[in-house]
C-alpha cells in the first residue's frame, strides 16, 4: 500500500480509469460480437449494428484503450466478414 498522500491517491486515480477502461473495452467485445452474429441478415441491419460497432472502437481509440492501428484492423476485418460472399 502506497504511504504517501500523492500515491494513495494515484491509486485511487488508477482505480477508478481502471473501470472506465474496462467498461469501454466491453463495449466494443460486445458490439464486435453481435455485429458478427448478423451475417446473412438485411443489410440495413448489418449498416446499423457496423456503425454502432465502428462508434464504440473508435472511443475506445480515442480514449488510448486500443491502438490505432488495432482498431482500423478491427474495423476493416468486420467489415470483410460482413460482406456478403459471392
Amino acid at each position: 500500500m502506497p504511504n504517501l498522500q500523492n500515491a494513495k491517491k494515484a491509486l485511487r486515480v488508477s482505480d477508478r480509469k481502471r473501470v472506465l477502461n474496462d467498461k469501454r473495452r466491453k463495449a466494443v467485445k460486445e458490439t464486435v460480437k453481435g455485429a458478427k452474429a448478423l451475417v446473412g441478415a438485411e443489410k440495413k441491419v448489418i449498416a446499423a449494428s457496423l456503425a454502432q460497432a465502428y462508434q464504440a472502437i473508435d472511443k475506445a481509440v480515442k480514449r488510448g484503450i486500443i491502438k490505432k492501428n488495432t482498431g482500423d484492423r478491427k474495423k476493416s476485418r468486420l467489415a470483410k466478414s460482413l460482406k456478403p460472399k459471392k
